[in-house]
């Protein structure tokens, strides 16, 4: 991960850049707007051995694509955020999972964490988060690491922008894992497209629609 700044020897932008591949410009050096990050110099392969389709997805204008989505900062740092099929698309804002699921971790309570995108009827993708929660010394639940839904929301809400918030947690007693150990969020992403989305924000919304509904009705009985 190009994370270490003082002392290491780093590739230059000539080698490497952060571009949107829509229409392959660099993105703005401000540390937020995110692409993909491409590669290009003679370390980088030339194509996949007889396989043009693959070797035309990887490349384009003559750039690598890793597959990896970062950002640039001022500098000229380069800072990786997500991989790009895991990449949330929220409203059009990019949401990168690895951001949501390093708050997640922050929580006292949960071991594992992993975040997808769920459907959201308004924004077209929402954050899912899937967690399982510590346990005692001796494998078992105690009260003590238990928590609610709201509760892990609430957390989310003081430490992300409110788009970055999941709008469903969803518990299980151990995040599934593949044979490298790692969480197959692929598997997730299928289980995350039946969910309904949580929000608050459509709540208020019924909410706020009934009341209206009620003073206009008052105001009618009103002039009668």
């Amino acid at each position: 991960m190009l994370k270490a700044r003082q002392g290491v020897s780093v590739l230059t932008l000539a080698d490497v850049d952060v571009k949107n591949l829509k229409t392959m410009e660099s993105v703005a050096r401000d540390g937020e707007t995110m692409g993909e990050i491409v590669l290009k110099g003679s370390g980088i392969m030339m194509g996949y051995f007889k396989d043009n389709e693959a070797t035309a997805k990887a490349f384009g204008d003559g750039w690598f694509r890793t597959g990896d989505v970062g950002v640039i900062h001022k500098d000229g740092y380069l800072e990786i955020k997500d991989r790009s099929k895991d990449v949330i698309i929220s409203g059009g804002e990019n949401i990168s999972s690895v951001e949501v699921e390093n708050v997640l971790y922050m929580h006292p309570k949960i071991l594992e964490a992993a975040v997808v995108a769920m459907p959201h009827p308004k924004w077209g993708e929402s954050p899912c988060a899937f967690v399982s929660l510590k346990k005692n010394e001796d494998g078992k639940k105690s009260d003590f690491f238990t928590v609610t839904e709201d509760e892990i929301i609430g957390h989310c809400r003081k430490n992300l922008p409110h788009f970055m918030v999941p709008k469903k947690v969803v518990f299980m007693e151990e995040l599934p894992k593949n044979g490298n150990n790692k969480i197959p969020k692929n598997e997730l992403r299928v289980k995350a497209k039946s969910f309904v989305v949580n929000d608050e924000e459509n709540k208020n919304k019924k909410t706020n629609n009934q009341v209206n509904q009620n003073n206009h009705q008052i105001l009618a009985m009103s002039r009668l």
